[in-house]
């Protein structure tokens, strides 16, 4: 239980709630995004719509907004853009797997009826050579660690690592936060960004991830 008094602005939340209500503003500020499908995240998501006002009126002041998606039970708290001093900085190797991811989950959307948008780990490695073959794709190791990040921020979610053989076995699902993150409006939009990346010059600069052996595809 933190030391620190409890906001004055808050005293009427009862003290029963005050520890959950914490949980959820660290788990939207830290990651971004509170999911409440299952487990210890339903119980705050639940929560979280009690005091959806009260969380939202807490997180306007850094420029963030609370954004709810009942249909996948999870809130999100979005940056304003070009006010927030919050945003996650993606390197440009991790903004082309979120560019492929996007590209994959939108393929998905439109060609199959389902709420879960599932790929593997083989199937991202072979699109992105796909949508940027000028581009040095990722090692095994880079795209694993990527993905990881992804995933801490509650972008996508991911196989147990023991599961599969193979890493390009491994499954991924594209949760609905992801096009929330890189919106687009539609894959003109999505294809006018990608074009700011397919030159190797311009992906090499910045995007750099720390250099390992050579290793084989996924």
């Amino acid at each position: 239980m933190s030391t620190l008094p409890w906001p004055s602005f808050w005293e009427h939340i009862p003290d029963a709630d005050r520890g959950a209500l914490s949980d959820v503003l660290t788990e939207l500020l830290s990651t971004g995004v509170l999911l409440g499908a299952q487990g210890r995240g339903r119980t705050l998501y639940l929560l979280a719509r009690d005091y959806q006002k009260e969380i939202a009126e807490y997180l306007a002041p850094l420029q963030l907004d609370l954004a709810p998606d009942p249909e996948h039970s999870l809130f999100q708290a979005r940056p304003v853009p070009g006010e927030c001093g919050l945003t996650a900085r993606f390197s440009k190797a991790e903004t082309l797997v979120l560019l492929t991811l996007w590209r994959i989950y939108d393929d998905i959307r439109l060609t199959q009826v389902t709420s879960v948008f599932l790929t593997t780990a083989q199937e991202v490695f072979e699109k992105l050579k796909l949508y940027f073959e000028a581009i040095e794709p990722p090692t095994e190791s880079q795209l694993e660690r990527i993905l990881a990040r992804l995933r801490r921020f509650r972008l996508v979610s991911l196989q147990t690592r023991s599961e599969v053989g193979r890493f390009g076995e491994l499954s991924i699902e594209i949760l609905p936060t992801l096009p929330r993150v890189i919106p687009f409006e539609n894959v003109e939009a999505w294809e006018q960004q990608a074009a700011l990346y397919r030159e190797p010059a311009s992906a090499d600069s910045g995007a750099a991830i720390p250099a390992e052996d050579e290793e084989s595809e996924p």
